[in-house]
């Protein structure tokens, strides 16, 4: 067969996501979009700040060409990293330089960037279920063991006990995702420190560094005054990806950076090495215009106010209607426990009004079921009598 042996189990088990979003479209086709319910992919629904549109037009206007659209060093624009590591020093009291960031294509090249540099085969990354499915495809990328550490579904903040014992000798990195997908919810300032103790204790106890990388593109997404951590000031050994896909609403344009802290073990080969792996990956640099417009737009924000308004109508309508949910934080994903054991039956009765929510077992925590409220407002209101209807033919009420 002329398709690798790694890609088969792959081609077999395309995303549950992307298929959810392909069978929208399709529905849309016959029933009219405004009649499809479609809360599958992450598809940011607020726009761009104006400012992202401003920036583009003052570059192109501005700049010379070869500026614009030149190659540049793979770790991307020294001014841009400059300008963003200071944006980082003024919000976080940390003390970053340019060239402790490298500039990506998104969060996933980050994290592929991360993986690469990082990890030999048969060694392992630690994550903790619910988890962004695409975590384990980046691992097997370099022939490394992703550990899943169960899901604590009282809190979903992380299962500690177990995680301090699925750390062995062969662990060498920690994935961890706050705000989180798929559940909204934004690990504690108590949950990091004790996390980052566990980790202390099993570096010395082992007597090599783990890594702790920190998945971060909904970190501007919260709600009710809650605050996240930055993580560089709880553990040494930590690596920082942010993409601006959801913070400025630009996933099609696909920018981001991971930061790399001077204190980190080796830190400087740690960086060299990412820096090729951006390379040798074949995304060579991340593309260079939208690294100018993000330089431009570090204090810009999207309309956190419009998720909200979303969330605390979905929310509150599904807790009226007798669903089970944790109340989210941050991201824009509300996760709701299923009515019946298979998930995945819901997700089909579901379908019969007309609503596509996403099976939790492509989570890796079966029994719930992921609903994506980065939609318009009428979406949601419109939606609500075929989940009301759902809770009566399970009779939640």
């Amino acid at each position: 067969m002329l398709i690798s042996d790694k890609m088969k189990p792959l081609l077999e088990n395309n995303s549950a996501i992307r298929a959810m979003f392909e069978e929208g479209k399709k529905m849309a086709a016959v029933y009219g979009a405004e009649n499809v319910y479609d809360f599958s992919l992450g598809n940011p629904s607020v726009p761009a700040p104006l400012e992202v549109k401003q920036a583009i037009l003052d570059i192109l206007e501005e700049e010379p060409s070869g500026l614009i659209h030149g190659y540049m060093s793979n770790a991307g624009f020294e001014d841009v990293r400059q300008a963003i590591a200071e944006s980082l020093n003024r919000r976080f009291q940390t003390a970053f330089q340019a060239k402790n960031l490298i500039m990506t294509v998104g969060a996933a090249s980050g994290l592929n960037i991360t993986l690469k540099a990082l990890l030999n085969p048969g060694e392992e990354v630690i994550t903790f279920a619910p988890y962004f499915v695409e975590y384990g495809s980046y691992v097997r990328n370099y022939d490394g063991v992703l550990v899943v550490v169960s899901p604590n579904t009282e809190t979903f903040q992380p299962n500690l006990d177990e995680f301090e014992e699925k750390i062995t000798e062969k662990t060498k990195a920690v994935i961890i995702n706050s705000p989180h997908n798929p559940t909204g919810v934004v690990y504690s300032e108590e949950t990091i420190k004790a996390l980052a103790a566990i980790m202390e204790r099993k570096q010395k106890e082992y007597g090599h560094a783990i890594v702790l990388i920190s998945d971060e593109p909904y970190r501007e997404l919260v709600y009710d005054g809650v605050t996240v951590p930055y993580l560089t000031k709880y553990y040494a050994n930590t690596i920082v990806g942010y993409s601006y896909s959801k913070s400025l609403s630009l996933p099609g344009e696909r920018i981001g950076y991971v930061v790399v802290p001077d204190e980190m073990e080796d830190s400087s080969r740690v960086i060299a090495a990412m820096t090729i792996a951006n390379r040798v990956l074949g995304s060579v640099n991340a593309p260079s215009l939208m690294q100018r417009v993000i330089m431009r737009c570090l204090d810009a924000k999207v309309d956190v106010e419009a998720y909200d308004r979303n969330r605390m109508l979905l929310y509150s309508s599904l807790k009226e209607y007798g669903f089970t949910c944790i109340k989210p934080q941050g991201a824009f994903y509300l996760f709701v426990k299923s009515p019946v054991a298979d998930e995945k039956e819901f997700c089909e009765a579901a379908k019969k009004h007309h609503i596509l929510v996403v099976p939790g077992s492509s989570f890796a925590c079966p029994g719930y079921v992921r609903i994506s409220y980065c939609v318009s407002y009428d979406t949601i209101k419109h939606s609500l009598p075929g989940f009301k209807k759902l809770a009566e033919e399970y009779q939640l009420s």
